[in-house]
């Protein structure tokens, strides 16, 4: 009897009771929406984050040492097969790097010339990089290896029928006291063998030569401008670090492909910080929802509320009747958003649904990560749990004595 006279849904007016149902089921699409945008963004910040590493970590050794006074240094300052045998340490290259003028025809650009070993070529995996012609620095003759865009503005190609194109390289002469009708520039021309394409700086600036060409056109002897280690996979990038430190001294700089680049990855991790904080924040705005939600259906059951305490029951019956109907809205709203969010990241993972501006139509980035999954569970829970707790405890304190009700 009692269960049916005071019955939700039959007891309140309907206009009442209509409003409760329209706020409550604000506060489940309220709370689906943030969960699920928290999911998504969250993803595609993961995205961004994976193509930037594969971007850079491509092309940039694990580990480069450089020294600490000056462009370069002579080689004769470090014991190369001492650095062998640094465990961790796969294979190295020196380098050798110096800005440059490239010329093709009429058309001119700046460049960074880098010479390295053949090494280095196995080091980046260049042969999965090339655009055109093939990855070649020095089978006999000497060849380079140019970015995409570098050879686009020189107006240059590889003929397949020839296999390579030739550029004009103008190197400073060094220690050249300027005058009147001097040349301050060593030309040779370089046979270019192919064109690679790793990230936008990479194409846009880097000549890739042989190290034995490099030292002819710069006239060094023995010197040096840095060393690429690539690193066995089994050992971590800083361990590796902190021996060749202790090994080299202090004379060198030794950094990570991720030091090398750390603003790039802050600033994206930095990002997906503030956007979290921000959709939480928005969450919270959201959740007042479910409060009001809780505090009407707490008022409409007031008469239910007095029949209960008649028949004997406690505060902290009547506190779990409605503590639990907030969590379960909240949990509604959770798995609705959690199912929504995924199945968004998915169709875009496997269909590719949205495109970045000027890819050529490749697929806008989306990584979905187990650990921020339970992160986002564990903090809309949480909120979730502090809104459905504390308006409920404040409604009880409010309106219900321990031995009577306030009319």
């Amino acid at each position: 009897m009692i269960g049916k006279k005071y019955d939700r849904g039959k007891n309140a007016p309907p206009k009442k009771r209509n409003v409760i149902n329209l706020i409550t089921r604000i506060s489940v699409v309220g709370i689906a929406s943030i969960t699920a945008a928290l999911i998504i963004l969250l993803s595609a910040f993961n995205g961004i984050e994976e193509m930037i590493e594969n971007l850079y970590s491509a092309y940039d050794t694990d580990i480069t040492i450089r020294p600490v006074v000056g462009k370069t240094c002579s080689e004769r300052r470090l014991d190369f097969d001492a650095l062998e045998e640094i465990e961790g340490v796969k294979n190295y290259s020196r380098a050798i790097e110096e800005v440059v003028i490239l010329k093709h025809e009429k058309k001119r650009v700046n460049a960074q010339l880098i010479g390295v070993e053949a090494s280095f070529i196995e080091m980046t995996d260049m042969r999965s990089h090339m655009v055109d012609g093939e990855a070649i620095l020095d089978n006999g003759d000497v060849y380079g290896i140019i970015g995409a865009t570098l050879l686009d503005k020189l107006d240059g190609y590889i003929p397949e029928s020839v296999g390579y194109e030739t550029v004009t390289c103008f190197v400073p002469k060094r220690k050249l006291k300027i005058g009147f009708g001097k040349n301050p520039f060593r030309t040779k021309q370089v046979r270019v063998s192919g064109r690679m394409n790793y990230n936008r700086e990479v194409n846009a600036q880097n000549f890739i030569v042989p190290l034995r060409l490099s030292r002819e056109m710069l006239r060094y002897d023995d010197q040096i401008s840095a060393i690429y280690i690539d690193v066995d996979p089994s050992f971590e990038n800083e361990d590796v670090r902190d021996r060749i430190k202790k090994w080299i001294g202090k004379d060198f700089v030794v950094k990570t492909s991720f030091e090398k680049n750390e603003l790039i990855y802050k600033t994206s991790k930095s990002e997906k910080v503030i956007v979290m904080v921000i959709l939480l924040f928005i969450f919270i705005l959201a959740a007042f929802s479910l409060v009001a939600s809780l505090t009407m259906l707490f008022v409409e059951k007031l008469p239910n509320i007095r029949t209960l305490r008649s028949f004997g029951a406690d505060q902290k019956f009547i506190f779990n009747i409605f503590f639990y109907e907030g969590l379960l809205i909240s949990i509604k709203g959770i798995v609705i958003g959690i199912v929504i969010g995924y199945t968004i990241c998915l169709a875009q993972i496997y269909f590719g649904l949205l495109t970045m501006p000027n890819s050529g139509g490749e697929s806008f980035p989306i990584a979905i990560s187990l650990k921020d999954g339970v992160l986002i569970i564990f903090l809309v829970t949480i909120l979730s749990f502090l809104f459905s707790y504390f308006p409920v405890k404040y409604l009880i304190y409010k309106n219900i004595s321990q031995d009577r009700i306030v009319e």
